[in-house]
């Protein structure tokens, strides 16, 4: 009852707060915090390129001008269609009763012991595992693992921290659960990309906290480290981030004490909490980890502080950079040649971690 009124005091002060600092903002007239960026240079057009950027601004056009609820259906439609016509290699097969929600994906010559579980990005209110079948494909094929992508809770219907529980869940079950029944794992990796990277990073914290069977290795595309946008970087990025900038620039006018208590309400988590900033957490003895990040995107300062964070409290953390990418471009495999560039990468570290391990 206390904790309720507790609750229900702070919210009511906090819109208060909104309020002043809303009408300090608009008595100012601040200018747009994008407007006086530099733009970014322009990198070489290719075919694949194009038809890349193209699908980007179907994802911004399909939720233009909607708000609230359809523009989240809207764009969870979106992001599912995405892997349309995609030719997938590997088994979609769900997962038994009484596991969490998600589903395997089974490349041929995979191993039943070998698995990953991957976390999809989409803003914690969007995507799914079928939206990153193009990723979860493509890993089980160069780790020859069998990859559980866990269809967590999203936002709004649910919590932020209900998603955060799932992933945890799903951790402690594929330790002991394969795509054909109990049988405990050999080789174990935690993955995924935006906002799924942040759970990633979240999460290895959350497994050596918890002492459970650590992963043999941890892999973040393009992962949000840090919640506050006041700590997005460079702004010149804001410009070159295909993906993410149009709804930054936006996000960016708003002083920050209103993001702050917008995040509070909306997120029912403070941005500086390690479980929404992983960059803001402990760092120590985390897994071998491998964190990609284009180096026009918005998140790209964020990851490199989370990386030197990392590296300075002895953790095997490394960061590897491609120039003029979108956002998780690893998404567009194999239109892209860098995609396929980035899982080469990835299939290298994780032969060079196995390699490490065994020695």
């Amino acid at each position: 009852m206390m904790f309720g009124i507790a609750w229900f005091a702070m919210m009511w002060f906090g819109l208060i707060m909104v309020a002043l600092v809303a009408l300090v903002f608009f008595l100012r007239r601040k200018h747009d915090a994008g407007d006086d960026s530099k733009p970014a240079p322009q990198p070489p057009e290719s075919e694949a390129r194009r038809k890349v950027l193209e699908q980007v601004k179907g994802m911004h056009t399909a939720t233009e001008g909607l708000h609230g609820r359809a523009r989240v259906k809207a764009l969870r439609r979106c992001m599912d269609n995405m892997s349309d016509g995609l030719e997938l290699v590997s088994e979609i097969r769900p997962p038994a009763n009484g596991a969490p929600r998600g589903e395997w994906v089974i490349a041929p010559g995979a191993d039943p012991n070998r698995r990953i579980l991957y976390i999809h990005g989409g803003s914690w209110i969007a995507g799914s595992p079928k939206s990153h079948r193009p990723i979860t494909d493509r890993l089980s094929r160069l780790a020859h693992a069998c990859v559980f992508a866990i269809d967590y809770r999203l936002m709004p219907e649910n919590r932020y921290l209900d998603g955060i529980i799932d992933c945890q869940q799903a951790y402690r079950w594929i330790l002991d659960n394969g795509p054909d029944g109990d049988a405990p794992a050999d080789f174990v990796v935690v993955a995924g990309d935006s906002a799924g990277g942040s759970h990633t990073l979240g999460l290895s914290a959350w497994i050596r906290d918890q002492g459970l069977q650590p992963p043999n290795a941890a892999i973040a595309l393009s992962p949000s480290t840090e919640l506050m946008l006041t700590s997005l970087g460079s702004r010149a990025n804001l410009k070159s981030d295909a993906m993410l900038g149009p709804t930054v620039r936006k996000l960016a006018r708003i002083p920050v004490p209103l993001l702050w208590w917008g995040t509070v309400l909306s997120m029912r988590v403070l941005p500086t909490s390690p479980k929404a900033s992983p960059l803001r957490g402990d760092l120590h003895n985390l897994p071998p980890t491998l964190i990609h990040v284009s180096e026009s995107e918005l998140l790209l300062e964020n990851a490199r502080r989370y990386a030197e964070k990392a590296q300075a409290a002895g953790s095997p953390v490394e960061i590897e950079t491609w120039p003029d990418m979108v956002h998780v471009w690893h998404l567009f495999t194999p239109l892209l040649p860098e995609a396929e560039e980035a899982f080469e990468h990835i299939g290298e570290f994780l032969a060079r971690t196995e390699a490490s391990a065994a020695n």
